[in-house]
């Protein structure tokens, strides 16, 4: 009786949704409850914005990529096939947001009138960030790394993703990943080597 009593008592308890409990926010959304998708968005929304700053750099289109990311899934969830994580889905979506801007930027550069405020790019180093500032000089170094192997270092490095989930969000083997991200380490202290006194 005791035990039948405890049984009960647990199934009174609301389950707390964790982040493998996306699928339910989904499932849920499909079938008409727009809450959940809004429960969705707050519990990745911070993620989102820092993989699109971390790829771009101090870009005033953060707020204008996230937004672009999450109407992509608004519009696009009911073909997600719940075949992985939903975060590997959304991160796919992010990264490939991030590579249409910076094409887009590349192209209107092309036609731009060059002149001396142009700076090498938003990570670029300048005065202001001030000789030992380590995290401006580490950033102003990633944003030498060409674009195939600065994402997934950061994916790895910065966001902690593992070489499966990094795999499915550029759309290639893991291999491929491995061998990139560890030509992006070896580029990276070439890039710092010369800067080793401020970093110390």
């Amino acid at each position: 009786m005791k035990n039948t009593e405890e049984e009960k008592s647990k199934l009174a308890v609301p389950k707390i949704l964790k982040l493998d409990d996306d699928f339910t926010l989904i499932k849920n959304f499909l079938e008409g409850d727009e809450n959940s998708f809004k429960e969705l968005l707050l519990r990745h929304k911070d993620k989102v914005r820092n993989i699109v700053y971390l790829t771009l750099g101090n870009s005033n289109a953060i707020d204008d990529i996230s937004q672009e990311v999450f109407i992509t899934v608004y519009k696009n969830l009911k073909r997600f096939r719940f075949q992985s994580q939903f975060t590997t889905w959304l991160y796919r979506i992010t990264v490939n947001k991030c590579k249409d801007h910076m094409r887009k930027q590349k192209i209107r550069h092309l036609f731009k009138p060059i002149n001396d405020s142009d700076s090498a790019g938003n990570f670029g180093y300048n005065q202001t960030m001030g000789e030992n500032d380590i995290p401006a000089i580490v950033r102003s170094a990633i944003s030498k790394l060409p674009d195939k192997l600065r994402i997934p270092l950061l994916l790895k490095d910065i966001e902690g993703l593992s070489y499966q989930e990094i795999a499915e969000s550029i759309d290639c083997e893991i291999g491929t990943v491995k061998s990139r991200i560890f030509r992006a380490r070896e580029g990276l202290k070439n890039i710092l080597r010369p800067l080793e006194q401020e970093l110390l």
